[in-house]
């Protein structure tokens, strides 16, 4: 009887190990189910994104406002289109703000920054950064450089 209780309170300790790292895996992954926030999707046009992906934060001086939601390609101008979801708490973007893809670190994850514009007009739900600025491509500036471009 006293063994079958060990196996029984070994195996509920297993299980409650299990459910632990599930959780902390997906914490660390960025997948964890977030409460439903209200947002608003505005757009970014680069020619260059980088290491941009999906799920990466969007920030306004240093505090995060949002997340990208999606990266494709616009057939037509052959830039990269960037939706993002921001917070509605930030409904007051002025319009004339611009994006630029920034790294956090020398080696650190890309993200979004918003350079805030001066303009009194806010962005609003669908409305598309008129000013970006793309990705810094080291690869490119290296070999410009050692060509003398």
């Amino acid at each position: 009887m006293a063994q079958r209780t060990t196996e029984i309170i070994v195996g509920l300790f297993m299980i409650a190990g299990c459910a632990a790292l599930l959780v902390l895996a997906l914490q660390v992954s960025g997948l964890s189910p977030k409460s439903a926030e209200s947002t608003y999707t505005i757009y970014a046009n680069f020619n260059d994104t980088g290491g941009l992906t999906p799920r990466g934060r969007v920030s306004m001086a240093g505090v995060t406002v949002g997340t990208i939601e999606s990266i494709s390609l616009n057939k037509e101008t052959f830039q990269a289109r960037v939706e993002m979801s921001i917070h509605s708490d930030v409904d007051n973007i002025p319009s004339d703000s611009s994006a630029v893809i920034r790294t956090s670190g020398l080696l650190g994850e890309q993200y979004i920054d918003i350079s805030i514009g001066a303009e009194m007009d806010s962005l609003k739900e669908g409305d598309t950064f008129y000013s970006t600025q793309s990705a810094m491509n080291l690869e490119r500036l290296i070999s410009n450089f050692a060509s003398g471009r």
